[in-house]
Parts: C-alpha cells; structure tokens; sequence
C-alpha cells in the first residue's frame, strides 16, 4: 500500500517473530499483519485488509500480482472508503477480470478468440457433455484464475470429470470463485505470447509485446506483432482501460493469434518488458491512478535490446517457503543488447545463482535456456514433453564433461585434505607418510568406478582420468558457495553443496547436482566387504512427495484398492495433487486426514 508521500506499508501474514519475514517485508516502512497463513483468512479476507488500510491510513493500495488484484469487489470497497485502487477501474476489472465475459467481449471488438463454450459449465456431468460437443482435447480453466492455477487439458470423459474437481477446487482456494469454463485446447502452439497495455483516464493507450518469459518475440514478424497490438488496444479502448495489464493471445505454427485471456494487473514477468522499454510500470501504474496522462505515445516506446526471466528475487537466507503460497519463489531477470548476450547472461547467472534448503529448478531452467531448439527460438508450450518426454532426469554429461567433473571433485578432495595437514598455515606432524607427489584414487559417479592419478604443483592440480591429463586451477577456497575454477583454459563456476569425511561429494556443475564419492586405493578396496543398505520397498507405502496440506482420504483400512486409484489429495502452493496406488493390495494403515499439514516424506498410506 502506498500513501501520498510514497512511504510504504505492506500486508503480511503468520505473525511470528521467529520466522524471517519477506525481503519485502523488511524494506517497507511498516508492516500490518492481516492474520494466519491460508489465504481465505489473510490474503483474501477483505475485512482485515481494510482494517489494515484504515490503520495506516493509506491513501491508495497496490494489489500486486495476485490474490485480489483483479477483485471488482476490492476495488469498490476502496472505492466507497475513498481510497484510490492502483489499477483499473471496477468495470474493466469485471469485464476483462473474468475469463467468460472477456471472451465475448473480446468477439463483439472483433477480436480473435478460441472456439469453446462460452458460459458457466454447472458440473462434471455438464463438462463431459460439453467437451464431446467441443471434441478432445479441451482446456478446463477458472473463469476468475490466472497463473496456471485451476486449469487442466483433458484428452477424454475421465480426464474432463477429474479436471472439473480439481480445477474448481483450486479455483476456489485461490481465486474464492469456482466457476470454470471449456474450450479447444489448441495442440502444439507455437508460443504463448502476451500484449503488455498500459492505458490512461485520457483514452491514451501504449502497447508492448512480449513472450511469457523472453522479450521481444523470437517468432513474430512486424505484421503480426502490428496486428496483435492492435487488438490488445481495440480490447483495452472497449471496456475504457486505464492502468497497466496484459493481454495474452495462443499463436499457432501458422502465426494465426487467439485471444486467451487479459490480465488486469501487473505481471509478475514485468521487469523483462521495463528492461527493453525504459519504464518503470509501478511508477506509471501510479501516476495513471492519480490521473495524470501517460508521458509517453506509441512512437517513444523502442524495443531495446533483448531480456530473459527465468526465476528477482523476494526471499533471503532464513526465509519462510510456506506450503499455501505460489510455488514460484525468486526471478532473475538477464539483460542483454540481442538474444544471444542476454542468453549467455543467464547461463552465467544462473551458475552463479546460490540457494539451499529448497528443491529448484535451476537445473532444468539452464538446460533449456542452452538447447539448441530454444536458442534457434524453435519454441512451443510443448517444447518439454518434446525435448523430456521421460521428464528432465538434469543435464547429460559428454565425456569431456564427465572428465572435468572428475577432475574438479579430485582437486576439491585433495585441496580439503591438503589443508587438513596444516595447522593456522604450519605443517602439521603426520602420523604416516605420505607421497606428496602423486595419489591415486577411485571415485564413484553414477553406476561407474574410476581410477585417477592426481599430482599438485601450488594452486594447480594435474588429474588423470581415462588416460586424459587436465589441469585445474584455483584459489581453492573451500569456505565459499562458489568456486570458480580453470580447466586446461575452460573457466566453469561450481558449487559444493556437501562433503564428509567418507569422501562423499555433492557438486553443482552446469546446472546440475551430482553425487561422488572419492576413496583411496585402499579403501576402495575394503568398501566392497561393506555391507549393503537394503532399500525400501515403496511398492506397499505412499509417502507424501511434498509439503502440503491433506484435502481428501479416500480410503480406510480394510478397503481394497486398485493400482492407480486415488488414495487421497495434497494440496499444496495452490495445486492440487492426486496420490495414487502404485499396486493392487488391501489398506493396512492410513497415516492421514483430510485439513492435517504433512510434510515431505511423511508416511500416508500402507498397504498390506
């Protein structure tokens, strides 16, 4: 929320003082808790939130991305208080706020749209019989979301009925508005772009386009980007926008557009779009609500240079990743003066890009951003299934790459036990002597044993591997997050997540976490007449694969169950996800209830 004199208040939840609060949190002036963490009683409760603008006594409110951002309720509520809504106005923000309304509004101003139903299905029945009349494949999605959340593609009746629940289930969790409708889901899209529009009270409107995650468009030539624009602003102009929005079209392989939706808020991709313009959106977002004309016109706005988001950042060390919240924790944003320089960008950012306690997708992010389809610009939404049709197992060594990363954990493993015979930089005593000019050692990757020979001369460390000698060089400081290291000339950024005393090493290297362990000679040797963990047979338990909250049981014990049937459903950052049997068998035990808070790994279901 923001007053007159610009000083910030931000609203928040789980009042704890043990938990680190928001980067955000901390930057702002002052902060009003508006109660617990499930958004129904914090985030979406429009009673606290007014409470917390009458106590600060805020002039005008920023909704942000999401929650009530795009609330026609919220914005008459201020309105009526006599506070200013940083946004578009009540009308635009029914209009184009709800997915079914939009749509017809988009057909009446001669804009683009999907073919589908084009009112409120009621049921599940209702939704089968539409998606029949439509044909597989349809797109389930709520009339109120956005972000991906409370949508499913469904290819037949099964799949329909069970998106129907889910989707209006999230929908009303995170939108507190169930209603869905269906339409043609378009197989094999080529990209999913967006129209970033930005609207004054004076019938003045800019237009900027940009790909979910990438600015400009590596697809669209100038007509088409011409005429896209020019039915994002006939849409913006027909409902009286003003404030900054986006209007998302689906383009297929023909470069034909369709109108998805409009977004009456601020995306969270923004900054990608302020990288290539120039402007800074909040600023003009606010200025638009105070009434002042946009200081631009369509002719200042160039497209300078090239920008990519992949995951700024809003969380620091000590932060909370809470289980009711978007899965979506931190952006980074790279800048470049073309594609490629922005790309190269990011590839070194993301190397560089330090965080621990919490599962990422860093890995996956970098292996996309360097494939070989996406750098040409070869993109469509189903570029993953494509490219991992198995899902992203992380990054494929080549056999250079497999030596270097040999190389690397050798040089770290001798660097930690070179140090560990100095005391404060003295040589310590050693019990038994050691050859100080060659090791040999046999380290673990994967399913493969290697035998290496490693040799030191200062900062450098020569390994052997394969027959292959490569040189690695570095300041070695093993207290660091980051190691940059040389290799025979090749610079790469590293990262040492673990190590121990047994030689096991965990290293982050292009991207990807790999595990070794290194070992001497000898007690490589001695570790085969180890005995052998057995592993655990996950056949007849479910384990819950995340954090999260337990929405339904569907079983008790006794019951018999079939492999692939539902068990129960975690919800968890706004998703909901549906635990299955892995095998036929009879429930022996059932760890679990519907509204308890689980974590990942907690046992959920036994089968006998």
């Amino acid at each position: 929320m923001r007053r007159s004199s610009l000083s910030c208040s931000f609203i928040t939840s789980l009042p704890n003082e043990r938990k680190q609060p928001s980067v955000h949190v901390k930057m702002a002036d002052e902060a009003v808790c508006v109660g617990p963490a499930p958004t129904s009683k914090s985030y979406l409760n429009m009673d606290a939130i007014m409470e917390a603008i009458k106590k600060t006594r805020a002039q005008a409110v920023h909704p942000g991305y999401g929650f009530l951002s795009e609330n026609k309720e919220f914005a008459r509520r201020l309105a009526s208080e006599g506070v200013t809504f940083v946004g578009p106005d009540t009308h635009a923000i029914q209009a184009m706020g709800d997915k079914i309304e939009s749509k017809l509004l988009a057909k009446n101003a001669k804009v683009n749209t999907i073919p589908g139903f084009d009112g409120v299905v009621k049921d599940a029945d209702e939704a089968v019989r539409i998606a029949r009349e439509i044909g597989y494949p349809v797109m389930i999605k709520a009339s109120a979301g956005g972000g991906g959340k409370g949508m499913r593609i469904a290819w037949n009746d099964e799949e329909t009925r069970e998106g129907f629940r889910f989707s209006s289930q999230e929908a009303a969790s995170s939108f507190g508005d169930d209603r869905l409708l269906i339409e043609k889901f378009i197989d094999n899209p080529r990209h999913m772009k967006s129209r970033f529009v930005l609207a004054d009270k004076h019938d003045n409107a800019l237009r900027n386009q940009k790909v979910v995650e990438e600015a400009p468009s590596t697809f669209l030539d100038p007509e088409t980007r011409r005429a896209m624009g020019e039915q994002a602003v006939a849409l913006a102009k027909a409902v009286k926008y003003s404030s900054a929005g986006t209007v998302e079209f689906l383009v297929d392989t023909k470069k034909n557009f369709y109108f998805l939706e409009m977004n009456t808020r601020l995306q969270v991709e923004h900054p990608i779009t302020e990288c290539i313009t120039g402007l800074d959106l909040v600023q003009e977002m606010i200025r638009v609500a105070k009434g002042y004309p946009l200081r631009h016109k369509q002719a200042d706005i160039p497209i300078n240079g090239w920008a990519v988001e992949c995951v700024h950042s809003g969380i620091q060390e000590g932060s909370d990743i809470s289980i009711y919240y978007d899965p979506m924790i931190s952006k980074l944003i790279t800048y470049g003066s073309d594609r490629a320089e922005a790309l190269q960008r990011m590839e070194e950012a993301l190397d560089n890009y330090v965080i621990r306690g919490v599962t990422h997708n860093i890995a996956l992010l970098r292996e996309v951003i360097i494939h070989p389809r996406f750098v040409q610009g070869d993109v469509s939404t189903k570029f993953l299934p494509d490219v991992y049709p198995d899902g992203f197992k992380g990054h494929k060594l080549t056999d250079l790459e497999k030596r270097e990363l040999l190389a690397i954990a050798t040089s770290l493993y001798m660097a930690e036990q070179l140090r560990s015979q100095q005391f404060l930089g003295s040589p310590r005593i050693s019990l038994a002597k050691l050859d100080l000019n060659n090791w040999e050692l046999s380290i673990q990757l994967g399913d493969g044993t290697y035998s290496v020979t490693v040799s030191n001369n200062g900062s450098t460390f020569s390994v052997e591997v394969d027959g292959m000698k490569l040189n690695v060089t570095s300041e070695w400081n093993l207290a660091s997050p980051l190691l940059s290291v040389t290799i025979d000339g090749t610079q790469r950024t590293i990262q040492c997540l673990s190590r121990d005393a047994a030689g096991n090493i965990s290293i982050q290297f292009l991207g990807t976490v790999y595990k070794l362990r290194i070992l001497t000679k000898l007690a490589a040797e001695l570790s085969k007449y180890m005995p052998e963990k057995a592993v655990e047979d996950t056949t007849s338990i479910l384990r819950s694969p995340m954090p999260g909250a337990v929405v339904a049981v569907s079983v008790k014990p006794g019951d018999l169950v079939s492999e692939g049937q539902e068990i129960c459903v975690i919800e968890a950052m706004k998703m909901q996800n549906s635990m299955i049997a892995a095998k036929t068998g009879k429930v022996k035990a059932v760890h679990c209830k519907a509204g308890e808070t689980v974590g990942e790994g907690d046992l959920l279901i036994e089968l006998e």
